[in-house]
């Protein structure tokens, strides 16, 4: 593809995704940046999780993004006695008017193109294990045979962070499989102020579609073609390796952190820095892009050690430190 045209291509989804914004803003009122984290992510290709108290519109979100981008979606309560056959489906045996006997397959809900988890970690691990393969290989395993699932196929899921009894934590693995976690923090005063009145009244503000499942692939590939400079692929490998305490150069890493990010967050950074320059109207992600995205990349992908915790340590400041460092 010429320059010329990968410009004209890039003019018109930005324009595109303008509008897809604007009907987003209809029904969410605030949280830009959740808005832009959760866009980024889609045009990436990958999966994000949405951590914040209840209330704060994710659940909504997500029921918006599905209409707006014309998804087909579908939620799933996490629950305790959440079995995986509830989510994947399962095999019924079915006799026919002749008396044969045969095991017909049952889709499960995890077949659609945006699956809202609700409250993930709510589920034991036998159960958020069925997801894994889903979310990593896009198809899932029944009785030996594989089902794929319909494309783009994007799993947004919630966590509460301070009710934490009957909760249980997702494994490293599972994690990984999350391009951003996205916290999702409380409006601010004039935005709160703007949600009373908008949500109290006898009108409701509604989203319309505006782009269709194809149109959000070709995006998506439009995303891979974008140009990416050497400075900014080296940031994104110093920030990455920096950031694992064995490989890192600081000693604020080495000696507070225990395990650091693989190179799926590399890549999830290498993906995620072009839809961001996308959505922004830029041909080309920047170092700029690389470092407002470190948090919601690496958050998830680091661990604290005890000793660290127990001072008072946390990684958001600690990606800030070295966000500063690599820059």
């Amino acid at each position: 593809m010429t320059t010329s045209a990968l410009e004209k291509k890039l003019a018109t989804a930005s324009a595109k995704l303008d509008k897809v914004k604007t009907e987003i803003s209809n029904v969410v009122i605030g949280q830009k940046a959740v808005v832009d984290l959760s866009l980024a992510a889609m045009l990436s290709g990958g999966h994000a999780l949405l951590v914040g108290v209840p209330g704060l519109a994710k659940t909504l979100l997500v029921e918006t993004l599905s209409t707006v981008l014309g998804l087909d979606g579908k939620r799933i309560q996490f629950t305790p006695d959440l079995m995986p056959a509830d989510i994947i489906g399962s095999e019924v045996l079915e006799e026919n008017a002749k008396g044969k006997r045969s095991f017909r397959f049952i889709p499960g809900p995890v077949f659609c193109q945006l699956l809202m988890a609700d409250e993930i970690n709510r589920a034991s691990p036998r159960t958020q294990s069925a997801l894994l393969q889903a979310m990593q290989e896009r198809f899932v395993t029944v009785a030996g045979a594989r089902h794929d699932l319909p494309a783009p196929f994007h799993v947004l899921a919630t966590q509460n962070p301070i009710e934490q009894e009957g909760t249980y934590p997702l494994p490293e693995a599972q994690l990984d499989r999350f391009l951003f976690q996205i916290d999702v923090g409380y409006p601010k005063t004039d935005t709160e102020r703007e949600i009373l009145l908008a949500t109290t009244g006898t009108q409701q503000g509604s989203a319309k579609k505006v782009i269709t499942p194809k149109g959000l692939m070709d995006m998506q590939d439009l995303v891979r073609s974008m140009p990416i400079g050497n400075t900014v692929v080296d940031c994104i490998l110093s920030l990455v390796r920096n950031a694992r305490p064995d490989q890192s150069e600081y000693d604020f890493i080495k000696d507070t952190v225990v395990w650091g990010p693989g190179p799926r967050a590399g890549q999830a950074l290498m993906l995620a820095s072009r839809a961001r320059a996308l959505l922004d109207g830029r041909i080309a992600p920047s170092v700029d892009d690389v470092l407002a995205l470190a948090a919601p990349v690496l958050k998830h992908r680091m661990a604290l050690s005890f000793a660290a915790r127990a001072d008072g340590a946390n990684l958001d400041d600690l990606i800030t430190k070295l966000a500063e460092r690599v820059s």
